[in-house]
């Protein structure tokens, strides 16, 4: 991911030398953006199936929230990955429209202790055994570890608009609206019943999402961006033990809050 980032900084940086030859004779079309930023975002409750060979079941509106990583700059600027990010490149098709490809790392953790309703069969030799239907339920972290920490992968392509507000000397005020979808790579920390501890990427739905945000551009090249983001997550094919028979299900609508930086080229 680091070389990825050094790669676009040198082509953007090549491109500035070059403008002083070749004048544009449009701002946007023809360039490319890249962006990167953080995240914070929130979940809506949602019900949960799990199955597998023996048990069957689903806990219903389940919560959960996002954990962003306190800022040091170790994690922040060095160790990039870690915390919750916004990484984005993408081309000007015309002076207003842009084609882009991005990944918004969020991360859903779902609520270690809470009163939730239980509804199917479990027969894997625990004390969670038997039949449920719709009974009161208390989640607790020996029955279930459930979390999409590394991270809940929204891998997507989105159509942009921008339009200028308004501009002051070599700074102007942007207005960019978009909407998309892709598809949802998470890498679910899992501890189910007694099952050993499972983490490992999946391909596991699909996603989608809209987005409005402000954005401030300087010399028409670099950029810093607010947004907000809201859309859909479908997954039905979640990982959860070491066992491919074995996987969880759930769909939530989701909305992110995002601060990026990002250059023109």
């Amino acid at each position: 991911m680091k070389n990825i980032i050094i790669i676009i900084l040198f082509i953007s940086s090549f491109s500035f030398s070059q403008d002083t030859i070749v004048k544009r004779t449009s701002k946007n079309k023809g360039t490319f953006f890249f962006y990167w930023g953080w995240n914070r975002g929130a979940y809506t409750n949602s019900d949960i199936h799990f199955q597998g060979t023996n048990y069957d079941f689903t806990l219903q509106d389940v919560q959960a929230k996002d954990r962003q990583s306190n800022f040091a700059w170790d994690t922040y600027f060095q160790s990039i990955t870690i915390p919750q990010y916004n990484l984005r490149i993408g081309y000007f098709l015309t002076e207003k429209y842009s084609l882009s490809f991005g990944v918004d790392h969020m991360k859903y953790v779902m609520v270690g202790t809470q009163n939730t309703i239980i509804d199917g069969k479990i027969a894997t030799g625990t004390t969670y055994d038997g039949n449920y239907s719709k009974t009161p339920f208390t989640i607790e972290p020996n029955f279930l570890k459930f979390e999409h920490t590394d991270g809940l992968n929204y891998l997507n392509v989105e159509v942009r608009r921008q339009d200028k507000l308004y501009q002051y000397k070599k700074a102007s005020l942007n207005l960019t609206e978009g909407f998309g979808g892709g598809v949802i790579v998470p890498r679910t920390n899992t501890t189910l019943l007694n099952y050993p501890r499972y983490d490992q990427f999946h391909l596991a739905g699909f996603g989608l999402g809209a987005m409005v945000g402000l954005n401030v551009e300087f010399w028409n090249r670099f950029f810093v961006q607010a947004e907000g983001k809201a859309g859909y997550i479908n997954m039905p094919s979640i990982r959860t033990t070491m066992h491919v028979e074995d996987k969880a299900s759930q769909q939530f609508g989701w909305i992110q809050g995002n601060v990026v930086f990002g250059v023109r080229f």
